[in-house]
C-alpha cells in the first residue's frame, strides 16, 4: 500500500472483503504483538473497523505507533486511530489523536482530514439545543479551521456547511433563553437576547422569531415605537413568514402598523437594509 493510497475511505465494503480474508495472518489474541509487523497489526485494526468494533480497531492503531514510532505505518495509524475513536463516540480520545497528528505531521495531506476529526469531535455532541453552547462554540471555531486553513481539501464544503448548521443552533440557544424570559414576564432580559439575535446571528433561522418576539416583549413594555421597528423589519425582510403575520395582527390590534421611524436600535438596522447593509 503506497502512501498516496491511504485514506480513511480503505475501510468501505469492497476493501472491507480483502482486510477480513487477510486477517487471517494477521496476529492472533493469544499473541504478544511485538512478534508481528507493523503491516500486520494495522491490518488487524482494519480489520476490527470492519467488523464495527472501533474500539478494539483503535487499540490496535495505538499499538502500531507504540511498537512502531516514526514510521509510514505510525503516521497511517495514528490518523486511523483519531477516525476509530471518532466512530465509537469516543470524542475526547477522537480529538487527543487527531491534534496529535497535526502536531507531527501539519504539512501532511492528510492533515486536512485530522482537523475535520477534531472539529467532528465537538459538532457530532450537539445532539439538542440544550446543550452547553460552549460545545458549539469549540465546533465553530474548529471548523472554521477547516475551510480556511484547507480552502481547497475535500472537508473544506461539508466543513462550511457543518459551520452554518451550528451557527444557526448557537441562534436557537439564544432564542431559548430568550423565550423563557419572555414567558416570565422579564421583558427586558428578553429583548437583550433577541436583540443579540437580531444583531449577531441575523444570518440564522431564528431571526425572524426574534423579530415578532421584540414585538411581544416592546409592546408589553409600552414601548411602541420599537414595537413596530421590528415589524417594519419582518415586513421588509420576511413578509411571507407566519412571524410577521403574527406580527402584524398584535400591532394593528393595537391601532399601530410596521413602521421604522425614530432612533432605536431598530430603526437604525431598518435604514441599514435600505442601504443594503444587513442580511
Amino acid at each position: 500500500m503506497t502512501r498516496t493510497g491511504f485514506r480513511f475511505r480503505l475501510i468501505l465494503p469492497l476493501v472491507a472483503l480483502a482486510v477480513l480474508a487477510a486477517c487471517a495472518r494477521g496476529p492472533r489474541d493469544d499473541l504478544p504483538l511485538e512478534q508481528f509487523t507493523a503491516a500486520e497489526i494495522y491490518q488487524r485494526g482494519e480489520y476490527e473497523l470492519a467488523r464495527n468494533r472501533p474500539d478494539d480497531a483503535a487499540r490496535y492503531f495505538g499499538e502500531v505507533e507504540r511498537l512502531y514510532p516514526y514510521s509510514e505505518w505510525a503516521m497511517r495509524a495514528l490518523i486511523m486511530q483519531a477516525y476509530s475513536y471518532q466512530q465509537a463516540g469516543d470524542y475526547e480520545n477522537a480529538r487527543a489523536s487527531a491534534r496529535r497528528y497535526l502536531d507531527f505531521y501539519p504539512a501532511d495531506k492528510d492533515a486536512a482530514y485530522a482537523q475535520y476529526l477534531v472539529a467532528l469531535s465537538y459538532y457530532d455532541q450537539m445532539d439538542d439545543i440544550g446543550r452547553d453552547q460552549a460545545v458549539i462554540l469549540d465546533a465553530l471555531q474548529e471548523l472554521r479551521k477547516v475551510f480556511e486553513r484547507y480552502p481547497d481539501s475535500e472537508y473544506a464544503k461539508s466543513a462550511r456547511m457543518k459551520f452554518d448548521l451550528a451557527f444557526d443552533r448557537l441562534g436557537g440557544k439564544e432564542m431559548e433563553v430568550g423565550r423563557y424570559y419572555l414567558k416570565r414576564g422579564y421583558y427586558t432580559a428578553a429583548i437583550n437576547r433577541f436583540r443579540n439575535v437580531v444583531e449577531d446571528f441575523q444570518t440564522t433561522t431564528s431571526t425572524p422569531e426574534a423579530l415578532y418576539r421584540l414585538v411581544e416583549a416592546y409592546l408589553a413594555l409600552g414601548l411602541d415605537e420599537e414595537a413596530q421597528a421590528a415589524g417594519a423589519i419582518l415586513g421588509k425582510n420576511f413578509r411571507s413568514t407566519e412571524w410577521y403575520q403574527d406580527a402584524y395582527v398584535l400591532l394593528t390590534g393595537k391601532g399601530l402598523r410596521p413602521l421604522a421611524e425614530g432612533d432605536s436600535w431598530l430603526a437604525k438596522i431598518y435604514r441599514q437594509m435600505l442601504r443594503g447593509e444587513w442580511l
